[in-house]
């Protein structure tokens, strides 16, 4: 069976494949990021504050999917690329590897945040009036913390050895019982913000539990302890192929406390307002970023056996449709924002003001985060860390912190708006010669190795 899928991986028609492969993944994006923004939906009938606290909390979720991811594509990159080169004992020995390292952080972070759950909810951005909301719901989904990180492995595992329809299973579960337990717990048993961490916690354990079940199907490799090494090698292969994920979630969650604090002087509602709009541009981008997962395993696949012009085909044909669907969610977004924010939080007016002048701020740029996202995704997979970390790092590290500290100052609320816009910007600008030239020296099939250097 690894026979049957090494040879569809490598053979067949490359569109088709990608397709096959990104429709199961897109799914369960969207699901997810339905969920999510479902879940600050039935929060922002509570109130602002719980609004504000789910978009603070957010920041340490990232933390926990950084590692998350961190220590799935590290080990996802590697075990692609070993079924490529038809290495099958490898890649299950790092497949339990990534797989343990991953539930065990979670577990430390959610002990060290709990130990000192105040100040960090403060550090986050906390004003006065959010603190006792957003302490409540960050002490309950710590509670999933282990199950998140690992679920996130088991996830990316399954795409890259090209099964993604049970990752749709396992993901896309937990995230529609989370859609429907939400209000449940919030309204008919009248938890308030406590009802939405639950809902959210039990619907992670949910979905690990299935994922470990889907992993026991068909051609996935199995999850065994044996299995797991401390070998320094495979460490050192998830630092090289999960770097890029670690540092851009890592910064993901630097930027959304520094936006949040920045927000936080122009009232609750400006966090409340940035928060929504982060969802939404969240949900918008799961489709391409669920084409690209579809590609990675290609890309993984044909690298690891040099068969670069299908990685290039796969490449450009995410491409071209990722700029178009962003393009006209962009057209659309534009000019329904204030109706697509009101749809959160249509109490307040001015969290409306806010969002949708963020909205559209965002949208004006968003198709150019096609290229930006495929070009870390392949760069990522064909190990070429160093160009993957600069470039995942670019968004939300190398210009958002820099511009939301100086943005704010000069033009006020202003700044605040438009900051990501401009880090889009900037981050498209960074990604073209760092990948054009990697994608010219893969026009022709030649024999190489997927660490050689002139790749």
């Amino acid at each position: 069976m690894a026979r049957d899928k090494y040879i569809l991986m490598t053979t067949a028609s490359v569109p088709k494949l990608i397709g096959s492969l990104a429709v199961p993944t897109i799914i369960s994006m969207l699901i997810t990021s339905f969920y999510v923004m479902a879940d600050t939906y039935f929060v922002g009938k509570i109130n602002t504050q719980s609004t504000a606290a789910v978009g603070i909390s957010f920041s340490v979720m990232a933390i926990i999917q950084a590692f998350g991811f961190f220590f799935g594509h590290g080990s996802g990159n590697y075990i692609s690329r070993k079924l490529g080169a038809q290495d099958y004992a490898n890649a299950e020995k790092m497949a339990s590897t990534g797989f343990f390292y991953a539930f065990t952080i979670g577990i430390v972070i959610a002990i060290i945040v709990h130990l000192f759950l105040t100040p960090i909810c403060i550090l986050l951005g906390s004003t006065p009036t959010i603190l006792p909301y957003t302490e409540t719901y960050l002490s309950i989904i710590l509670l999933g913390a282990p199950f998140m990180s690992s679920s996130l492995v088991l996830n990316n595992q399954m795409r890259f050895q090209g099964n993604a329809i049970y990752a749709m299973v396992g993901i896309s579960i937990g995230a529609l019982l989370n859609i429907g337990l939400a209000p449940i717990l919030i309204f008919v048993f009248e938890m308030g913000i406590a009802g939405a961490a639950w809902s959210t916690t039990i619907s992670q354990v949910c979905s690990f539990i299935i994922l470990l079940i889907m992993d026991h199907k068909g051609t996935n490799i199995r999850i065994r302890f044996r299995n797991f090494s401390w070998s320094p090698m495979l460490l050192k292969e998830i630092i090289f192929g999960g770097s890029p994920s670690l540092c851009r979630q890592g910064l993901a969650s630097t930027a959304t406390i520094l936006l949040n604090i920045a927000a936080g002087k122009y009232g609750d509602a400006a966090i409340a307002g940035m928060s929504i709009v982060s969802r939404i541009c969240m949900f918008i981008n799961s489709f391409v970023i669920g084409f690209g997962q579809g590609f990675q395993p290609v890309c993984g696949f044909n690298f690891g056996a040099g068969l670069y012009t299908r990685v290039r085909n796969g490449f450009w044909f995410c491409v071209k449709s990722g700029v178009i669907f962003l393009s006209l969610c962009s057209i659309i977004g534009y000019i329904y924002a204030p109706e697509i924010v009101s749809w959160f939080r249509k109490e307040d007016p001015l969290v409306i003001e806010i969002g949708a002048q963020a909205l559209r701020w965002q949208l004006i740029t968003l198709p150019l985060g096609t290229w930006v996202i495929l070009c870390n995704m392949m760069l990522q997979t064909i190990r070429q860390p160093m160009r993957a970390i600069i470039l995942s790092s670019a968004r939300q590290g190398l210009f958002f912190i820099p511009f939301i500290l100086l943005l704010p100052t000069f033009l006020g609320l202003k700044g605040v708006e438009i900051c990501q816009a401009v880090s889009d910007l900037c981050s498209f600008i960074l990604a073209v010669p760092l990948t054009i030239g990697i994608l010219k020296k893969m026009r022709t099939d030649h024999p190489v190795h997927a660490n050689d250097t002139q790749y």
